[in-house]
């Protein structure tokens, strides 16, 4: 199983080249790295990026995250994961791309 963030294009160009992030505004001003599960993208990109454009979807594997992962509630009673540290690119298994339609992001088949 894998947590899920989502960033926009410029998010990930500038975590990329600097190699490790505290994440977006709303992730700064909340003093934790918001991510959600596989359930939970789909809903989290539809509410706070409905209109953003194409967008990239980084994949995390939880385990070595460690203590710093703590599963808290939020949107609808639903426990989401949040990191309390920086987000290394060596934390990251994958990326998508996640390209806006009329409909939505288009999420990749068999993410989980």
């Amino acid at each position: 199983m894998h947590i899920y963030k989502i960033l926009r294009p410029e998010e990930w160009a500038e975590f990329e080249a600097a190699g490790t992030t505290r994440g977006a505004p709303v992730d700064l001003a909340d003093g934790y790295i918001h991510f959600s599960t596989a359930q939970q993208m789909r809903e989290t990109a539809a509410k706070h990026f409905g209109n953003a454009g194409d967008l990239v979807l980084v994949a995390v594997d939880p385990a070595p995250l460690g203590d710093a992962l703590r599963w808290e509630v939020s949107r609808g009673g639903a426990k989401f994961p949040h990191l309390y540290r920086a987000l290394h690119l060596d934390d990251v298994v994958r990326t998508y791309p996640l390209p806006q339609s009329t409909g939505g992001h288009i999420f990749p088949e068999g993410v989980q």
